[in-house]
């Protein structure tokens, strides 16, 4: 598959974005799974670029970050992994391949992105033998406890991806 330059550089940029982002997050005390900063630059790949950056973007975002400050930790490495993957995937696809409108393209991804988290989370509980909290209850938590980071995405990604496609219109890409 080849890619335009420029999808590659936009994609390069949402990465780094994706590993800076978490870090001013961290070092203001202001807790991850609140606000989701890793969240918002990887639906923006899948958005901006497609669906194989925006999964290359979705798998490298988290790994890079654990590996550069050690966060997200192991555990939640690997559910952030297939989250966030899944993002970068589901909101290419949806938004550019099956031309779903923006806002239910985004608010699906963030659905089924959460979906495939709770599946992980299930899995790596029964294949490592740990508890396993309710699934339902997990996904309540995920939700309610992420609430400030997915009204952020819900206001902020399609006021970007506008912004984007305006400026690449004007431009004539």
């Amino acid at each position: 598959m080849r890619f335009k330059t420029k999808d590659l550089v936009t994609a390069s940029v949402l990465l780094a974005l994706g590993i800076i982002l978490p870090m001013v997050i961290h070092m203001s005390g202001i807790d991850g799974t609140i606000f989701l900063p890793m969240h918002i630059p990887v639906l923006i790949a899948g958005l901006m670029v497609g669906s194989p950056l925006g999964l290359v973007v979705g798998i490298l975002s988290p790994t890079l970050n654990h590996f550069i400050t050690g966060m997200p930790p192991v555990p939640i490495l690997w559910i952030m992994l297939v989250e966030l993957a899944i993002y970068g995937l589901i909101s290419g696809y949806l938004y550019r391949k099956v031309k779903m409108t923006l806002l239910p393209s985004l608010i699906i991804t963030m659905i089924i992105g959460r979906l495939f988290a709770a599946l992980t989370v299930l899995l790596l509980g029964k294949g490592f033998g740990l508890p396993v909290p309710p699934i339902d209850i997990y996904i309540k938590g995920i939700t309610i406890l992420s609430l400030p980071g997915i009204i952020i995405q819900i206001i902020l990604i399609p006021i970007i991806i506008n912004a984007y496609e305006r400026s690449q219109n004007s431009l004539g890409f």
